[in-house]
């Protein structure tokens, strides 16, 4: 038989090992802090171990505790979002993926009617991700830059993040070699300051600094360069489309890895649900596509 001790225990210390504090996880559950801790105390003495060290300002987990909650929230996780899909209405087929807002602007939106139109039942919500942003307990996946280690998650790679400064045929039409190029022309993106150092050390001319215009975004530094605004340091796969469509050029062959890779990243437990499965099997297949052919495709 299975043995199930005490849930409303076992989801009061929880929350609480979650949160960090009786008063939150009551907060978060309906009920007082003091019954937290009385719920946390008689699930203690039903364990015979202790799960708290109940100090002057705060909790801290013992190591049975630690243990013990690392594994309680993703089935707490697991279990609301099985009880989500049981209580959904049978039409209402819906995917929440997190991303940036470069990466959604850049490369999701655009590609999506080809999702749609391989699955029409589907609906697919765009929310704000990204590296900065912590996954989201609403979320059927993101699409996160990083270096594939996201724990509690499962990670699969999809994008090379390949850097490669564009620009204009303008602008590319004066540039023959990396020394022509000049520090104030140089965009730069505020949470990427390594981006240019890198490459331009990649290409034989380490004493030039980018010293242009600085944006938030990648987004926002690619359409200042569509404008005519100086070079942009793109990243792949953003930069992807506007090459094949002739709105940015790159003036050099040289593309250095950036050292990071894009990861589609979920909870281990969507893999067996259906409607993920359908995207998680498109994205991956489009994401090995080249962008030429993906254009053919869109266009035909």
């Amino acid at each position: 038989m299975r043995r199930l001790l005490f849930l409303n225990g076992i989801k009061a210390f929880e929350a609480a090992a979650r949160t960090g504090s009786f008063a939150s996880a009551g907060s978060e559950l309906n009920v007082s802090a003091a019954a937290i801790s009385r719920m946390v105390h008689l699930l203690e003495d039903r364990l015979g171990v202790a799960l708290f060290e109940r100090k002057a300002n705060r909790l801290v987990t013992t190591q049975a505790g630690r243990a013990y909650q690392s594994g309680l929230t993703p089935i707490f996780d697991a279990l609301a979002s099985l009880t989500a899909q049981v209580t959904a209405s049978a039409s209402a087929r819906v995917l929440t993926v997190g991303v940036g807002p470069t990466f959604a602007m850049k490369w999701m939106i655009p590609h999506l009617a080809e999702f749609r139109k391989a699955e029409p039942d589907i609906e697919v919500r765009i929310t704000t991700g990204g590296m900065a942003v912590p996954f989201a307990d609403d979320w059927s996946c993101g699409i996160q830059l990083g270096d594939g280690q996201w724990p509690g998650l499962a990670a699969e790679p999809l994008f090379a993040a390949d850097l490669m400064p564009v620009c204009t045929a303008r602008l590319a039409g004066s540039l023959k070699r990396p020394a022509d190029l000049k520090g104030p022309s140089l965009i730069r993106v505020a949470h990427s300051p390594d981006d240019w150092p890198s490459w331009l050390k990649a290409a034989g001319v380490p004493r030039l600094t980018a010293r242009g215009p600085e944006f938030q975004f990648y987004g926002q530094a690619l359409q200042a360069a569509s404008d005519g605004l100086g070079i942009a340091m793109g990243i792949r796969p953003y930069i992807d489309d506007d090459l094949a469509a002739g709105r940015l050029v790159a003036p050099f062959g040289l593309s250095v890895p950036k050292g990071m890779r894009w990861y589609l990243v979920y909870r281990g437990f969507h893999a067996e649900q259906r409607d993920f499965a359908a995207f998680r099997r498109w994205i991956i297949r489009a994401a090995a596509e080249p962008a030429a052919r993906r254009k053919g495709a869109r266009n035909a």
